[in-house]
């Protein structure tokens, strides 16, 4: 089992924070307080939720289980429309949140893991990691598969801009609705508001909960070398990342919710897409993975997962 470092007692010192990352940060939680003033209309409450599943899907299909760890090909269309999706999800971009999860599971729960509650804090493994100077720069070995692809690596120099197009078509979409279906009640402000603000904060927090809660709370079904925790709850808000012990054991699984009662919307989604072969080659747990769960004869991370983990086959991840 690899090990990069031994484990804190206690969490460490707080990194300085990048105050313009902190600023960007803070003014998109104030501008949902914007409410007050839009109100709000079923219509723009449908968009949020649905601009939330959306994106929240090219998160956790497209930057995590496609970027990050291959769990499936795709050709380059589906590949460009899940970076920009993801993009405009406000989390960076592709690359920088590939390299950033890579580092995440080859140091899981470690003095090195930038956002482990354990060697940490509930609050900096949920929110103060994205927060801090240290998190800032892109480990571009990690991601030399990634960087070849040209439009990866636009979206994430110009990642603000996802964004930005994000909110001016809410707004835009706003004024025309509240031009030529008044009676729907929604207007430019309250579009933006509540399309792009509320959506993209809820997402944020919802993202993040894998770091924080599902390292915390929930069942381990697998020893792994991390405390890594499948999570119900965790797993609703993100579409099926809350099965994250399964993922630990088995990152290169397209599939995380491994039985058939744990919801992984994502999954169902990619399966569907692989029947109109926009998605094909998606992996999944070897059968041998259960017997080992079920027998207890398999100790620690194990050889699927330590082909991940080893600093050498990185790239694998």
């Amino acid at each position: 089992m690899f090990e990069s470092t031994t484990r804190n007692t206690r969490p460490l010192e707080q990194p300085p924070l990048d105050y313009s990352v902190c600023i960007q940060f803070l003014f998109m939680h104030l501008a949902c307080l914007l409410v007050i003033w839009t109100g709000v209309s079923a219509v723009a409450v449908a968009v949020c939720v649905g601009l939330y599943i959306v994106r929240m899907f090219a998160i956790t299909a497209g930057f995590h289980r496609l970027f990050a760890h291959r769990t499936y090909k795709t050709g380059r269309i589906f590949r460009s429309l899940m970076a920009f999706t993801g993009t405009a999800a406000y989390q960076k971009g592709p690359l920088w949140w590939s390299a950033h999860h890579r580092r995440h599971h080859l140091y899981a729960d470690t003095d090195e893991d930038l956002h482990s509650p354990l060697s940490r804090t509930l609050w900096r493994s949920h929110v103060g990691w994205f927060l801090s100077r240290e998190s800032q720069a892109t480990d571009w070995k990690l991601i030399t598969n990634l960087s070849k692809y040209p439009d990866l690596r636009f979206l994430d120099r110009f990642y603000s801009l996802p964004p930005a197009l994000l909110a001016l078509s809410m707004f835009l979409l706003g004024a025309l609705l509240q031009r030529y279906a008044p009676g729907l009640g929604t207007s430019g402000w309250q579009m933006l508001v509540w399309g792009f603000f509320i959506s993209t904060v809820v997402l944020y927090h919802g993202t993040f909960t894998v770091n924080s809660l599902a390292h915390v709370f929930g069942k381990r079904r697998f020893p792994t070398g991390d405390n890594s925790r499948n999570n119900l709850f965790v797993a609703l808000i993100t579409l099926g990342e809350g099965w994250h012990n399964n993922h630990h054991y088995y990152p290169s699984s397209e599939r995380q919710g491994f039985y058939w009662w744990e919801f992984d919307m994502s999954h169902y989604i990619l399966r569907a897409l692989s029947w109109l072969g926009i998605v094909w080659d998606l992996r999944s747990p070897p059968a041998n993975l259960f017997d080992r769960h079920t027998t207890g004869a398999h100790l620690g991370i194990g050889a699927p997962l330590g082909e991940s983990v080893a600093p050498e086959s990185a790239k694998l991840l």
